[in-house]
């Protein structure tokens, strides 16, 4: 049974044959781009760009660099976490402890770490700004206990932490995020009373400072903290738009600087000579670890062996817990994991770098871009290390590796950065709109949040 149509013959609810055969003609569409159904024709491109277009507009909101430091920087911390349990487990074993011992350790120096970063983002600029001294103060001072003999703590040769309250921490670590933070108030201050159109208030007194740091860090015999202490240096210097020229000669004078560290230690001189010849007799034990991290990301495969199932971890990766974190996640996650990981890392670049170029100060805008340059160029050396197209520098992935005082300063830094993005135009309007946040909700329900004045 069905209903007839109007104008249409009887035992045709569709329509007239000729008008069958003009629907079929015109493609079945109707004045104004619509399909006889009533529906728009919309074609594969046509949707492809609407997704691009919406894509765009969610980037462009105030506060998508919060929201993507926060929620990758929370995702990085948890993968850290079950790869530090995944591989500490076995050498805790090895020693006659929990296998929890150090994951333990590593999950209360993050729940230290949480609030003092939450505190971190919810901070003025000026309070970091008042921090710069004291920070390069206590990075100088740490970097100079660890030379006193008695003072510093030695592994593997080298004195590069101090003991405090029977915790060990790494101050070249510190002297990461005082650098950023002392350098970005620098050249702001500089900047503020028109100094920086002369290349040489942009050099001096960034350029000793860095020198000391630089130093202080190699009486540790640590290369790689050095390398990146340079790279957080040439980010300040790029963001405050050092003269090309300028910016060229201290790159080849840093260059020659680490190659005459590199041939005046014998070590470093044999890594560098095996990762360039890596089949040469001679060079079998300095690249011992940089293969069983290339057989680690091999067995692999696409998805992985599972978590918990790295063979390589048992004795054969050294370092696997810190330096070589990476080629566990590679084996136990496979390559999708290994993508996974880069693409967050990815992600954390354009975040901080969109915050660099948005917010509206000089010392934030110098600050956020060393922070970022320093996190992801760590992460870059790191990651390029395992996989065999950069030396062994022999530096932790960011927020992942074993190591209290890695994740702690990185942590703060990122607070920092998200402190940053809370002051890109218009962010302030959208988390006014967006009411309290869930901590201050609890503090409230506990009667610890701010009270208001009651009205007239």
């Amino acid at each position: 049974m069905y209903v007839r149509t109007v104008g249409s013959p009887a035992g045709n609810p569709f329509g007239t044959d000729e008008e069958e055969q003009e629907r079929a003609d015109a493609g079945g569409a109707l004045p104004g781009g619509a399909l006889s159904g009533g529906t728009a024709a919309v074609s594969p491109l046509g949707l492809v760009g609407e997704r691009v277009r919406a894509f765009r507009a969610l980037l462009d909101r105030p506060l998508t660099s919060y929201y993507l430091i926060a929620g990758i920087t929370t995702l990085l911390l948890g993968l850290g976490l079950v790869m530090v349990l995944s591989t500490t487990s076995v050498t805790d074993l090895a020693l006659g402890q929990s296998p929890y011992y150090d994951f333990e350790r590593q999950l209360a120096g993050i729940a230290a770490g949480v609030p003092i970063m939450w505190v971190a983002a919810r901070s003025s600029p000026r309070l970091f700004r008042a921090a710069a001294y004291p920070l390069l103060a206590v990075s100088l001072i740490g970097l100079g206990l660890t030379l006193i003999h008695g003072v510093g703590v030695s592994e593997n040769g080298t004195s590069r932490w101090i003991a405090i309250g029977g915790l060990q921490f790494q101050p070249s670590e510190l002297a990461k995020l005082g650098l950023a933070v002392w350098g970005a108030d620098l050249l702001a201050r500089k900047e503020k009373l028109g100094l920086l159109t002369d290349w040489r208030h942009m050099l001096v007194p960034l350029l000793p400072g860095t020198a000391i740091l630089a130093m202080l860090v190699m009486g540790g015999d640590d290369i790689s903290t050095t390398v990146i202490l340079l790279i957080v240096f040439l980010a300040l210097l790029w963001v405050a738009g050092t003269p090309g020229r300028v910016f060229t000669a201290l790159l080849i004078l840093m260059g020659l600087v680490i190659l005459l560290l590199i041939v005046t230690a014998s070590y470093r001189l044999q890594r560098i000579l095996g990762y360039f010849d890596p089949g040469s007799a001679s060079s079998a034990s300095q690249t011992w670890q940089a293969r069983q991290g290339k057989y680690a990301l091999g067995s692999g495969g696409l998805f992985g062996v599972g978590l918990g199932a790295s063979r390589e971890k048992w004795g054969w990766l050294p370092e696997s817990t810190t330096d070589f974190i990476f080629a566990v996640i590679g084996e136990e996650l496979g390559l999708i994991g290994t993508l996974c990981v880069v693409a967050l890392y990815g992600g954390l670049g354009y975040a901080g770098l969109r915050v660099a170029r948005r917010v509206p100060d000089m010392f934030s805008r110098l600050a956020a871009a060393a922070i970022t340059t320093w996190i992801v160029m760590q992460a870059v050396v790191n990651i390029g290390a395992v996989i065999g197209v950069l030396p062994i520098a022999g530096v932790p992935l960011p927020l992942v590796s074993q190591g209290l005082s890695s994740v702690l300063v990185t942590m703060v830094a990122l607070g920092m950065l998200m402190s940053f993005a809370r002051r890109e135009p218009g962010a302030a309007q959208a988390l006014a709109a967006r009411g309290p946040s869930v901590p201050s909700r609890v503090l409230s329900w506990l009667g610890l949040g701010t009270r208001r004045r009651p009205g007239p």
